[in-house]
This record gives C-alpha cells, structure tokens and sequence, in this order.
C-alpha cells in the first residue's frame, strides 16, 4: 500500500524562497503602522490602525518570543513533522494528511471573504517579514510562511484533532500492510495529564456588583504567550494565543471574556464499512448497492540520517471520511470535522463581542469542535456552554462505539441547534464552573439535568477537581478578584478523600502482620494529613507517589459513554482493593524514596519542582541544575491549581511539564480590573530578563496586574517600538 523514494537533501539555497523587493517594501510600510509596546514583564501589547495591522504586529512579536514553537505547530498541521524528526513521525504525519487536506485551505482562502483574507495575508506577512528582518533565525523547515497555514486548523486548538478511538498504532497497522491486530484493543487513554479550570461569578455573589470571570488553562508549559491585540477598527482584546494563532484564544475585551476547558461531547464517529472486490476495483456497500472507494495518493517525506527519503501511500475513503484502521476484519472509517474556514471566523469573531447576545450569535457558528465555554460580561451576565459543533444523530443507537456504515440510519443529520445543546445563562446559584467535568453539576443545584439530552451530548463524568470546585464556590459569596484567584488556588486533593481512609483501614486490619510494620509512621501521618498539597508536606510526597502505582482506572478522568466516571471508579476501588493492592505500594514507595534520596520523609516540594527550559525544544530536565520547589499537585488528585510532573531519565527529582500556564481572573466593570500569571516568563529566550521573571511568582500562585488601557501601558513601558526596529 506504500512505496518509497529517496531524494538527497537539497541545498539551502534550493529550499528558501528569497523575499522580493516588492513584499520587503510593503512589509516595511506595513510596520510603520504598528506600535508593539513591551511593558515590565515584557507582554507584547500591540497597537494598530487596522485589525490587519495588528494581526502583523502580533505575529511578528510571537516570532521574538518563541519563533520555534510557531513554526513547530504549523510543522504539524502541515503533516511534515518527519521531514524535520525522522520516520518516528511518519504515521502521526499520515493522520494529518489524511483528516486535513492542504488544497481546501488553499482553496478557503482563495474564496475568503476580503476581511478575511486580509487578517490571513498580515498573519503571513509579520512572520515573513520577521525572517526577513532576522536571518540569524534558520527555520527548521518553513522559510516561507504562506497565507492559509491558519486554515489548517479548527477553532484554534493546535492539539485538537478528532480521531473518536482510532489510535496511530491501528493506523501503522493498517497503512503499513501489516494488520497484525488479531483482535481490538480499546486505546490507553492519557492517564495525566487532564484539565483547564474555567469559573465565572454573577454581580449577586461579588463584592462589588460586576461579574469576574476565572481563566485557567491547563496545557504544556510555554504553549501560549501573553499578549494584547488592539486597532482602530474595534479590536482591544487581551489574553494568551496558541504559538502561530492571530487571535486570542482565552480572554477578554472591554465588553466580555471567555475561557474554554476541553470538552468530550462526541464529534466524530466511526463507522465499521463493508468493502468488496470486483474487477480488481474496491467498493463499499451503502444502502443495498454498491460505491466505488475513492482512493488518493499521499506523499509523505522523512528525514533518514541525511537522506531526505518520501513514502506514497494509497489512502482509501467512503462518503463517510477516510478508511484508518481494520478491527477483526471489518475496515473501519471516520467522520470528523478537522479543518474549517468557519472555525476561524468564530474564532475571530467571539475575539469582537461586544456582550451576551453578541457572543451567542458567534455561537451560531456551530464551528467549535473541541471546547467547552466559560463566560462573563459587563452587564452581569454569566454563561456555560458544554460543547458546540454537535451532530444530530439517531438517538437508538451507541455512538461512543463503531456504528454499521452500509445504513442510511447512521447518517448524521444536520447539526444541533445551540438552543438544544448544554447550557446554562445567569443561574440562580450566582456561578458557573467546568474542570473537564460533567456539565450537570456546573451550578450545583441549578445545573442541567442529564436526563433531558442524549448520551453522546455530554459523556463527560464526574472529576475530583469538579467535585473541589463546587466545595470552594458554594462556601462564599461576595467574590472579590483575589478571593476568585484564592478559589482557583485551592490545593485540596479530593481523590485522597477517598484513597486514604481505605488505606489506613487496610493498615489497621493487617498491622499484625510484619510485613507491613514499616508502614506505622508513614500511615500515621497520611491518617493526621488534612490532604492538601504544600511545599512542606512529606504527606503529599507519599500520597501522590503512592496514587501513581495504583489502578490506572483512578487516573481516567475523560470517559467513553456508559463508562463509570473517575470518581466512582475510585470509590469502587477503594471499597473493593484487598489489604495487598493497597499497602505493598506504599511499601514501594517508601523503598524507592529511601533509595534515590536516603530517607522517606521528603517534603513535597523537596522532590516537587519547577525548571524552565530554554528555547532548545529537545532540552532534558537536570538536577544539576537550578529549579524551584512548587507546593502544588496534578489536577487529577482534585487540585485546582494543576501542576503535573514527573521523573526523567537521569533525575530523582519530578520536574512540572504541564499544568497552569496563563492563568487570568478578570472584572468588569465600568473600568476593566484583571490579574494574571505565566508559567515562568513570556520570552523563550534564556538571555531575556523575561525568560523567568514570573517563575517565583508562578510557584506561589502570586499574580501581577493587568495592563488592559494604554495609559496604564505607557507607565510601565520598557520597550517602545515598530516591527523589525
């Protein structure tokens, strides 16, 4: 199914397309417009005469601060991740090419609307323009940046591409000829790290009569810069950008602010297809006749040693999507919605909202694949959204399974009205909440019911940070900005709620026995513990590295439909674990710590810590070298404030990856108040004070002030400057 052909690197000089005089001119004339203006923490806030002229400035600023994750992202999207890394990316390549066609990107933007085309000439233009300006800077692929790269993606969420349960190891099966899957293995899903946090609070339940609004992504640490984008034509909008995006991702204007946690709402599906021979020709069975399976050719280049080699292969599709996989002989396509035009219009759009009633009329779109909204406004009101592209379909039927593709009944049928969707607009409880957690219990009492929509609507269960946030909100009223941020930095892990008293009554029950006589201590102390994570808690140290040897069940927390949440997987765990599945790691654990560091009593943030990492994306973690102690925890354990980490290859310490990254709590009133906070500084570059100026901070949970009005900007401006001056 697959052929290869090698080619001999070409020369630099072949590759890079050199920049005319023409575009330098107009580049240049381009930048005169634009104002980028630096404050003390080195935030980008971009200043232009017109949406377009901002776009360019802001893209040039993204290439200052982090040139590599800009061109990595579009790497990916473009599918060409094996031309820059070898043929380990080869399949994850081969998913790309096969759910996001480059040639209608190429054909949206030629019939983009002219605003449109405008906002994607200038996002081409300041990263064009910043090569030009500096040719130190060598591209690890993209010396040309081309005008539709943004239309590679759905609604601006680089990571969000919709596979259902197909994993790239079924697709290597496949594609590769090889078909050694005897039978179906359910795919392991992710255990850490899961979340983004997203609160908002009516002006019944703030001090000060304005709603706030709680922005808290959770992603990979440096994933999103901090920036401020404003023209004349409308645009003042304030938040973090995904590397390579023109538009705020999360964030506010002066009207209103949005914040998007990760949703489950199912929106693609897999269809088990029935293909047949005849005349050397496949086709596929649909509705009692027959189909032809359309077959195209993909040309995949990789990187061996110094050879440039390309892979072709004969890639198959029914009207239902492409063919990616063979599950005990029955081949298997997928219906997904992986690149849109529209998703970006919606993007752009909610960016310009002017209130409630504006931001549901970008909701219309119905282009959002991949997320769930967190909403506030200037006239008090708050709102939920839990999902948004939702295909109709037959609700007999199992979604989150393989559905029978020769059956017109299969079809989807249009897509859901918003109005039908999960929703919640100003709630009687005052406050809205998601943690990648089931939409009915975003407002406690005053939730939706799960009875009233179908199961692929909204499979999400129940998480312990869910569970935390509804403790913290339903405990106060007359939320001020810092009691908001004070809410989204509680450290309680919940999951311990459940964990721990089933360990000490494992202990207590089997105490006679010697083999676990060196648990005394240990228990004793996790028994006394009030399960909140903090720098100093040797207790946190044992439970959080205990937790991780035990059921990966516990650890789940996105779900298929019907399946158990991660909360009751963990009650049902507790309950039903014997003495030995819960005391013999522990034991483990104390033999591990007492190992690496010599002794069992370690403090959390002893072992717990912060390292940033230079522009150098391949950079490893080192104990040798300087790092910080952070007190805070994964959000799996129910901590709000997620800091997920780990050990590497030659470290005893865990180093975070993940986790809290632009963190934003905002009010609005007549006046925007806002405070926020970056994962370490907003420059990738180790010789830039902004590098780690935010790290102490980040490791506290200490905000800085929001810099939204240029007045305010101009008092704190450490740099004042044109693109490419």
């Amino acid at each position: 199914m697959n052929k290869i052909i090698i080619l001999l690197l070409l020369p630099f000089q072949l590759v890079a397309q050199a920049f005319t005089k023409k575009e330098i001119e107009g580049w240049e004339q381009r930048a005169q417009k634009v104002s980028i203006i630096r404050d003390n923490y080195g935030i980008p806030h971009i200043y232009g005469n017109s949406d377009a002229d901002a776009v360019f400035g802001l893209l040039f600023a993204q290439c200052e601060d982090d040139f590599k994750r800009v061109e990595m992202n579009y790497i990916e999207k473009l599918g060409r991740m094996a031309e820059v890394k070898g043929e380990t990316e080869l399949y994850n390549d081969l998913l790309i090419k096969l759910l996001i066609d480059s040639t209608e990107a190429v054909a949206d933007y030629n019939k983009a609307e002219p605003w449109l085309k405008k906002l994607l000439n200038a996002y081409a233009d300041g990263i064009n323009y910043y090569l030009h300006k500096n040719p130190q800077v060598k591209p690890a692929l993209l010396h040309r940046f081309k005008p539709w790269y943004p239309l590679l993606w759905t609604d601006g969420s680089i990571g969000a591409i919709s596979t259902a349960d197909i994993t790239i190891n079924e697709l290597k099966s496949f594609y590769s000829g090889s078909n050694d899957f005897t039978g179906y293995a359910p795919p392991k899903r992710a255990e850490l790290p899961s979340g983004s946090n997203g609160f908002a609070f009516a002006p019944a339940v703030t001090e000060s009569g304005n709603a706030i609004l709680y922005i808290n992504p959770h992603v990979t640490f440096y994933f999103r810069p901090e920036v401020q984008v404003q023209s004349q034509e409308g645009l003042n909008a304030y938040g973090a950008v995904t590397w390579g995006q023109f538009f705020v991702y999360q964030g506010f204007n002066e009207y209103c602010g949005w914040m998007h946690t990760s949703s489950a709402v199912d929106v693609a599906d897999t269809y088990e297809e029935k293909i047949v021979q005849k005349e050397k020709k496949l086709f596929y069975e649909y509705n009692n006749a027959l189909k032809p399976v359309r077959q195209k050719q993909i040309s995949i280049r990789y990187l061996d040693g110094k050879e440039l080699k390309t892979k072709t292969f004969t890639s198959l599709y029914t009207h239902h999507g492409p063919i990616m996989a063979k599950r005990n002989g029955k081949f298997i396509s997928l219906k997904s919605y992986n690149r849109s035009m529209t998703s970006l219009i919606q993007s752009w759009q909610r960016t310009k909202a002017k209130g409630l009633d504006d931001y549901k009329k970008v909701m219309e779109l119905k282009a959002n694949t991949s997320n769930n909204t967190v909403f506030a406004d200037n006239k008090g009101n708050i709102a939920y959204w839990h999902g948004n592209f939702i295909p109709k379909r037959n609700k007999n039927l199992d979604w989150s399974k393989p559905v029978d593709g020769t059956r017109t009944e299969t079809e989807w049928q249009g897509l859901h009205p918003v109005k039908e969707t999960v929703h919640i607009i100003n709630p009687a409880n005052g406050w809205v909440q998601n943690c990648n957690s089931t939409p009915f219990t975003a407002a406690g009492a005053n939730s939706p019911k799960k009875a009233d929509y179908p199961p692929y609507m909204a499979p999400d269960g129940e998480n312990f940070r869910g569970i935390n946030a509804v403790n913290v909100l339903q405990k106060q009223n007359r939320f001020t900005l810092d009691k908001v941020i004070a809410a989204g930095y509680d450290t309680h892990l919940a999951a311990f709620d459940v964990l721990v008293p089933a360990l000490v009554k494992a202990f207590e029950e089997n105490k006679s026995d010697q083999t676990y006589q060196l648990l005394t201590e240990p228990i004793q102390l996790l028994a006394g513990w009030d399960r909140n994570s903090s720098e100093n808690s040797v207790a946190t140290t044992l439970a959080v590295e205990w937790a991780q040897k035990l059921s990966p069940a516990i650890r789940t927390v996105y779900i298929e439909q019907g399946e158990a949440d991660q909360v009751e997987k963990t009650k049902q765990f507790a309950k039903t674990a014997s003495a030995e599945q819960l005391l013999s790691p522990m034991l483990a654990v104390l033999q591990e710590l007492q190992t690496k560091l010599g002794k069992w009593q370690v403090a959390w943030g002893e072992i717990n810590r912060y390292q940033r990492l230079t522009a150098n994306l391949d950079q490893q973690y080192d104990d040798a070298k300087p790092s910080l102690p952070s007190g805070f925890a994964a959000s799996t354990w129910g901590a709000l404030p997620s800091f997920v980490s780990r050990t590497y290859p030659g470290t005893t310490k865990r180093y975070g990856y993940n986790g809290n990254s632009f963190v934003c709590a905002v009010e609005f009133g007549s006046r925007i108040k806002a405070k926020s906070l970056m994962a370490g500084g907003n420059s990738s570059n180790p010789d830039s004070k902004h590098f780690n100026d935010q790290a102490l901070m980040y490791t506290k949970g200490e905000f800085k002030e929001v810099l939204f009005y240029k007045e305010d900007v101009l008092k704190h401006a450490e740099r004042t400057y044109h693109p490419g001056k």
